[in-house]
């Protein structure tokens, strides 16, 4: 009886608060990507909008410095608070990330989306905790909920949101007493942001080849290309910021001389990789695309998230990959739509360790008929991208296991 009662209680607690939770983050969401939709069309309308990126920059980074408490941590705070952390998300987070990350695509910064709604979720959820007076331990499913929600909401994969809510914060490991919530809560946020109108990408794969040792062979170097690309994405990004830092230490200089050579970029060759740059999708899945989109995207993005403007990584990773996948079809022989599928997915699965979160999206994008190439794929790029993944704070669960390893038995296996 005491097991039944358990259940009970779980089941109606999780749904009335996962059931919220879904529904809080969807409208943010929905509000959020509505606003990307407006600034970036004023944008493409009004070009000399991209000469205010130094005072956005600025005004950002002073926004940081004097309200933001711990939120400049950004997506890594959030994810160390879902691991179990003890730092408060402080809910003026969403009004900081939501405007800088608005304003920076307004001016034509090559920063993505997910962010900015996986740090709203989060917050927003451990608002929630403190505001319901929930017990301490119901943080951290909370705050992936959150996560999740974000996630699913941006993308339209409440699937994949959930997983990947799970599984970024601990590589290779995912908590299965949170799965019920995540996935309640991504699951609402999705359909309760399709009530606004707003769109979500969808392309279609017209050409699956069988399976053969041969394809094998090419998914295997496309699978390796993608991990190379994803892994050093990551890297650059971390080692540009550590080096101004280290060099520089002066974010309101970083940011404002980092502008001007964005525009500068902008004037003297083209405004094709500024904000969001969805086009870039439609062009690799059409044949449209040029075979240097990937660099172009790759440098201002790496370029314009190490300066420190505000944003998420995932979109740029997804017309990365997908322009790389367009790029790599005639050299390996591979029907278009299908190789700019598989790089869509797999460059981010490097990026990000993790693998079973972006399959989940593929399937959801692309249809279950790409499974298996795509799994295959994703593992190649994943091994290659040297899981070193764009969130500083995701840890890994190889990690955890080797310290909580006796020394000796770590000596004598080794």
């Amino acid at each position: 009886m005491k097991k039944i009662a358990y259940f009970i209680d779980y089941f109606i607690k999780w749904t009335l608060i996962g059931s919220l939770i879904g529904i809080l983050v969807g409208v943010l969401s929905a509000l959020f990507l509505m606003a990307l939709v407006l600034v970036t069309n004023f944008r493409l309308a009004h070009n000399w909008v991209i000469f205010l990126l130094p005072i956005v920059g600025l005004s950002s980074i002073f926004a940081y410095q004097h309200f933001g408490q711990n939120a400049s941590k950004g997506n890594n705070l959030v994810i160390a608070q879902g691991q179990g952390g003890s730092e408060n998300i402080p809910i003026r987070l969403i009004p900081l990330v939501f405007i800088a990350t608005v304003m920076a695509h307004l001016t034509g910064a090559s920063v993505g989306r997910e962010g900015t709604a996986v740090q709203m979720g989060g917050a927003l959820a451990d608002c929630l905790q403190r505001l319901l007076k929930l017990e301490k331990n119901n943080r951290k499913i909370l705050i992936t909920a959150g996560m999740g929600a974000g996630f699913s909401a941006i993308f339209g994969t409440p699937i994949a949101g959930s997983i990947f809510a799970l599984e970024v914060l601990v590589a290779g490991k995912l908590e299965t007493k949170s799965l019920y919530p995540v996935f309640l809560s991504g699951i609402i946020a999705d359909q309760v942001a399709r009530l606004f109108p707003i769109h979500h990408s969808s392309f279609t794969v017209n050409q699956i080849p069988e399976l053969s040792l041969l394809l094998l062979i090419k998914l295997f170097i496309a699978g390796l290309c993608f991990g190379l690309v994803g892994g050093l994405f990551a890297r650059l990004i971390a080692l540009l910021k550590s080096r101004l830092k280290e060099k520089v230490n002066q974010p309101y200089l970083v940011i404002f001389l980092g502008s001007i050579i964005i525009i500068a970029f902008a004037y003297f060759m083209t405004t094709r990789y500024l904000g969001l740059s969805l086009p870039i999708l439609e062009d690799a899945f059409s044949g449209n695309s040029h075979w240097y989109d990937f660099i172009g995207k790759f440098l201002l993005t790496v370029f314009s998230l190490g300066i420190g403007f505000q944003g998420g990584e995932v979109t740029p990773l997804f017309e990365i990959g997908a322009s790389l996948g367009a790029s790599l079809s005639p050299l390996l022989h591979l029907p278009l739509t299908f190789i700019v599928a598989l790089g869509y997915i797999s460059v981010f699965a490097a990026a990000t360790n993790t693998p079973i979160a972006c399959l989940l999206m593929g399937i959801e994008l692309f249809g279950g008929d790409l499974a298996v190439p795509l799994f295959f794929v994703i593992v190649i790029s994943f091994i290659f991208s040297g899981k070193s993944g764009i969130y500083s704070a995701q840890l890994s669960s190889e990690l955890l296991e080797e310290e909580s390893t006796p020394f000796l038995q770590r000596f004598f296996r080794n």
